[in-house]
This record gives structure tokens, sequence and C-alpha cells, in this order.
């Protein structure tokens, strides 16, 4: 049963990208143009009412019924629950993969997010003021989870759906204007994943 995932090339789909291709999951891909708006789009807003992107349909959901996911946090723990990979059953640890997919989810996607919008902004003044606050603390993340994988390999241990949903954001780092040699347990890190075959399958798949 393939595995509809309705995306665009963002941080956000590409999370869901390279855990279904790490899961093993056979989906395809359904473009959703944020550029043109296609997110309002009612058959789209049916399956992710915040108007967002990714959104996946799985038709062999729990119990073999067809159910949709919104919010890529979500999609990520939806996928781990179906397959039983990448994340740990025993609570204990679980709870730093919880930890570090809500680090990323409330602050490595929002504040390198904001740099993409002040980066892009014609008025230099807004323009000076955004990218110095939000890149200030973007580099502040970056430490934070440089410090965090100078102790162990993946941000929870062992690799799990946290390192999915990092991966997609560090993957804009030239973007965010950083440079990954100023941070060499990220790294470390990011090189290691993006040398696993599916994760770059995952990376380099068509969302758009």
């Amino acid at each position: 049963m393939t595995i509809e995932l309705h995306t665009w090339n963002t941080p956000n789909g590409r999370k869901i990208s390279v855990a279904l291709e790490e899961m093993g999951l056979p989906y395809k891909v359904i473009p959703v143009n944020i550029s043109k708006g296609e997110q309002m789009a009612p058959a789209f807003i049916r399956i992710s009412p915040n108007g967002k992107i990714p959104a996946i349909v799985d038709p062999d959901g729990p119990g073999g019924q067809r159910v949709s996911v919104f919010e890529s946090g979500a999609i990520l723990l939806y996928l781990g629950e179906k397959t039983g990979q990448f994340l740990p059953k025993p609570l204990i640890e679980r709870i730093p993969v919880l930890e570090w997919l809500m680090w990323q989810m409330g602050g490595f996607g929002p504040m390198p997010g904001q740099v993409h919008h002040f980066i892009a902004l014609e008025n230099e003044r807004d323009r000076a003021y955004g990218l110095k606050r939000y890149m200030a603390e973007t580099r502040r993340l970056y430490g934070v989870l440089d410090r965090r994988l100078s102790t162990c390999e993946f941000v929870a241990g062992e690799l799990s759906v946290a390192d999915f949903a990092i991966l997609g954001w560090a993957w804009r780092h030239p973007r965010h204007k950083v440079e990954l040699s100023d941070f060499p347990h990220v790294r470390r890190w990011y090189d290691a994943l993006m040398a696993r075959p599916a994760t770059r399958r995952g990376m380099e798949a068509r969302l758009d």
C-alpha cells in the first residue's frame, strides 16, 4: 500500500521523504506548489487543516483504515509507531527522541525560517534588523546541537525520527549563512547521515 506524500521541496518536506526512505515504505509524491497557493486548496485543507505542507495519506492505517496525518512532527511519530523503526518502545529511551524532535519543531525550524524570510527582503533596514536577530539565534541553536552531538553519535543516542527532523533544516545551512566547519560535531553527524543511501534517496527525491 503506497503512502501519499503531499509536499513541496522544503526542509519540512525533506524530513518525511528521508523517513519514508529510511523506513523502506513505498510512497508517491503529490506536489503542493506553495508558491502558487495550492496549500490552501479545499482538497488539501481536508487533510491538512492548517494549510501547511507536508501531509500524508496512508491507505493502510491503524486497523487497515485510510488515514491522513498533518504536521511533520506528528507524521514522523506516526511513521515511527507504524513501522516500529527509529522510535524506541521503552519510555526511557523514547524521552530524548521526543525532546529533540520538539526542540527542532519549536526552535531549529522557526528560527532558521525567519532567516529565510528576512534574507529575501529588499528593504535593507528591515533586512538588517531581522538577520541580526534571527541569525544570532540560529547560530545559538547550532551550538546547542553541536554540544549535544559532542556526547553522542545521534541526538537521542540511536538514530531516530528526531535526526530526520533536524536534518531537514540542517540541509539548508548554506541558506542560514552557517558554515558547518564552525560546528564540527554537527558536521560529523550531517556527513554521516548524508552518507546513508536511504537518506540520500530521501534528500534527492523530486518533491516539486
